[in-house]
């Protein structure tokens, strides 16, 4: 707060009604004191005023008492109705994760086995081309082995023949 605040304090409603009730019973005191009657019938009017006053204010103060407590119980009802809309929304919403949980839980195992068995499958094709690859080569090695032996063979009766 600076120094201008805290030597002029903003005034609020309240401040300002209190002043208002003050200077209202300091006036009202002043022209009883100023009034020219006798200082009985002064003081009888001054009693009478008070016991006014004192009788306004204990029924300001009851009314606004139990204004309060309806206020109170108005608001205790609603913050428990809040609060129970709050718990309700919160079990549906732990209910709603909880499923979906599962579900995904579910989905990841369901994917798992498809998953081992189209590479189990997987497995056994590429094993079975391997092996049909390996007959292959072996047959084409065979056939291979047998024209270079012909050749051979024929080479070598060539050069017999020739000699």
């Amino acid at each position: 707060m600076s120094k201008e605040e805290l030597e002029y304090p903003a005034q609020n409603g309240t401040t300002f009604a209190k002043g208002l009730l003050i200077g209202g019973l300091i006036g009202a005191a002043a022209a009883l004191l100023f009034a020219p009657k006798p200082g009985r019938e002064m003081r009888s009017d001054l009693s009478n005023k008070l016991s006014i006053a004192t009788d306004k204010t204990k029924e300001f103060s009851g009314t606004v008492t139990d204004k309060t407590k309806s206020l109170a119980t108005a608001v205790g009802g609603k913050v428990a109705d809040l609060a129970g809309t709050v718990s309700s929304k919160v079990s549906d919403l732990a209910s709603t994760v909880s499923s979906k949980a599962s579900d995904i839980r579910t989905s990841v195992s369901d994917s798992k086995q498809e998953i081992a068995a189209t590479l189990q499958e997987t497995g056994k094709k590429i094993s079975d081309t391997v092996e049909a690859a390996s007959t292959e080569v072996s047959d084409d090695v065979k056939d291979a082995s047998k024209d270079i032996s012909e050749a051979a063979k024929n080479a070598s009766d060539e050069v017999k023949a020739g000699y």
